[in-house]
């Protein structure tokens, strides 16, 4: 599944200078390739994490350095997968069906420049797998965007 979808998605952004069009295809790729509740994109602006382009539900505007899973991964600088969400200290619920979570950071140089947030309503639903191959597309998107 990921091999195809990280070919697809090489194909999806060469060439393109459109931030948010690439984010946006991204997330709809992403979504429809694995079938998990919620992906998108949080992108650093004035000091938080906000929300950019997603597939899912509705989800929080802002999330701060450091708070929940996404701000988590943004201040380790490094991906974070949490098996079951309610048994991560300070959880931001954005929805109640989350069950488990994986973040992987989007790199401008050295800096993170904005996540990459997927949700499954199943707990354990992520692993080294997910994380390598997520990896993968968050170099490829942060080639194209920054």
């Amino acid at each position: 599944m990921y091999a195809v979808m990280l070919r697809e998605l090489e194909s999806l952004v060469a060439g393109e200078d459109n931030a948010v069009g690439v984010l946006a295809n991204a997330a709809a790729l992403i979504y429809h390739s694995t079938g998990y509740f919620w992906v998108g994109f949080y992108m650093v602006r004035d000091g938080m994490l906000r929300l950019g382009p997603f597939q899912g539900p509705v989800a929080c505007y802002r999330i701060g350095f450091g708070k929940g899973v996404c701000g988590t991964a943004w201040e380790r600088a490094s991906a974070v997968i949490v098996p079951d969400v309610e048994k991560f200290p300070g959880h931001i619920a954005c929805s109640s069906l989350s069950r488990s979570e994986i973040v992987v950071p989007l790199f401008n140089g050295p800096e993170v420049a904005g996540v990459l947030d997927i949700d499954s309503k199943d707990v354990g639903a992520f692993d080294e797998t997910d994380r390598d191959a997520l990896q993968k597309a968050c170099t490829i998107l942060s080639a194209a965007i920054f």
